[in-house]
C-alpha cells in the first residue's frame, strides 16, 4: 500500500528543483507558497514535473475538488469566501495542514496557499488511485 513516505523522496526532489532550493529545507509541513516562496507558476511547473516522473495526470484545481467532495459549490462557498462548512471540510482534507492556516474569511483563491510538501504527496497518490481504477475498469 503506497502512502505520502513511498513518494515524499522524489516530490521533495522535484519541489526542491521547482523553487530551486536546497532539498534539505524541504519538509513535510512546509507551505509551497508561504514557506518556499513559491508563486502560482511555480505550482504549475511542480504539477507538470508531477505528471512527468510519475506517469499521471493531475487537474487543475484537483486539491479544491477533491476538498469539495460532493458539497454543492454554494455549501462550499459564498461570494468568492469559504463557508463555515467548507472550512470544515478543508480542515478534514487538509488534515496535514496546520488548523490555524485555514481562517474564517478566506477566500477560494487562498487555498493554494495552504499547500505542504505532505498536500502535494497526497495528490500524487490520489492521482495514481485513480489511473489504477481507471485501468481496472472493464470499460478500459
Amino acid at each position: 500500500m503506497m502512502d505520502t513516505s513511498t513518494v515524499y523522496p522524489q516530490v521533495r526532489a522535484i519541489v526542491a528543483d521547482v523553487l530551486a532550493v536546497d532539498e534539505d529545507e524541504i519538509e513535510p509541513t512546509g507551505s509551497f507558497i508561504e514557506d518556499y516562496g513559491g508563486q502560482s507558476i511555480d505550482l504549475l511547473d511542480l504539477m507538470f514535473q508531477l505528471e512527468r516522473e510519475f506517469g499521471v495526470e493531475i487537474t487543475r484545481g484537483a486539491i479544491e475538488k477533491h476538498a469539495r467532495g460532493d458539497m454543492p459549490d454554494e455549501e462550499f462557498e459564498e461570494n468568492g469566501r469559504i463557508t463555515e462548512k467548507g472550512l470544515a471540510r478543508l480542515k478534514e482534507y487538509l488534515s496535514e495542514v496546520p488548523e490555524e492556516r485555514i481562517k474564517e474569511g478566506m477566500l477560494v483563491v487562498e487555498i493554494p496557499t495552504l499547500f505542504t510538501t505532505e498536500t502535494i504527496c497526497k495528490v500524487v497518490l490520489r492521482a495514481q488511485q485513480e489511473k489504477e481504477a481507471a485501468t481496472d475498469s472493464p470499460e478500459s
